[in-house]
């Protein structure tokens, strides 16, 4: 793992997703903690999620459905912020309207952390890499730099009272695991994010079997972490964007 100056607990994070459900899956147990540490977390899923689901009952209104069910799961982790550009699930492109208001969201929250889904593939689990989560990871890294801390990029915005804004620290989620260098010890946490993820109803067929995968999960990243046995982690990539080791300018 490497090693920087980060502190452990940020002060203001927001979280890029494809489609409601993705953030908990990743992050939910991490950003828990942050939350009760006193952070400021605000999510923002870039798709409506309408091609989610089980069931041909909740079709006409799964969108609506989704929403809520993220909103109902982010509230479980102390986070009351949640808004959605509704761009149409399984056609997510890095394109300069997403990127844009991608760039808009990072100027109004000013975070210290950007959290993301990472933009390359994963192949040791290949579900990480659905093409909406890859697509996500670029638009965000695209937005993240240079655009953000560029005023001549979207000046639009720029004129509108949302000036530049260096972002310090970006984080990934589902990244290729040769890629991760911080796991986060959640535990104690576990039930948290497993309720977080349950509370995504409309996407568990089989309830049990999803609880029960999670938490190995969480166990294998701590036993890659280093963590003593019986913990559980999240894992992530950091990068380091605007920090004491790197060089300002476009």
């Amino acid at each position: 793992m490497t090693e920087d100056v980060q502190p452990a607990a940020p002060r203001r994070v927001l979280v890029f997703a494809a489609h409601p459900d993705d953030i908990d899956f990743g992050a939910s147990a991490t950003i828990a903690s942050w939350t009760a540490g006193g952070a400021s977390v605000e999510y923002c899923v870039l798709t409506d999620g309408d091609a989610g689901g089980f069931s041909d009952e909740d079709r006409p209104g799964i969108a609506a459905l989704r929403r809520e069910e993220q909103r109902a799961a982010a509230a479980l982790v102390g986070v009351q912020e949640v808004t959605f550009l509704g761009e149409p699930d399984g056609y997510l492109e890095p394109s300069d309207a997403v990127i844009r208001e991608i760039v808009r969201r990072m100027r109004e929250v000013r975070p210290e952390v950007v959290l993301s889904m990472h933009p390359e593939r994963s192949w040791d689990r290949i579900q990480k890499s659905h093409p909406d989560h890859l697509a996500c990871g670029e638009a965000v890294t695209r937005a993240v730099y240079p655009a953000v801390e560029n005023p001549f990029a979207y000046p639009e915005l720029e004129a509108a009272g949302l000036h530049s804004y260096r972002v310090p620290w970006l984080w990934f989620y589902g990244s290729p695991t040769h890629h991760e260098n911080r796991f986060v010890d959640v535990t104690g946490r576990e039930d948290q994010k497993v309720a977080a993820i349950t509370a995504h109803r409309s996407q568990h067929p089989d309830v049990d079997r999803m609880q029960t995968r999670v938490r190995a999960f969480l166990q294998d990243n701590a036993r890659r972490g280093g963590l003593p046995a019986g913990s559980s982690a999240e894992a992530f990539h950091v990068v380091g964007v605007n920090t004491d080791e790197t060089i300002a300018g476009f």
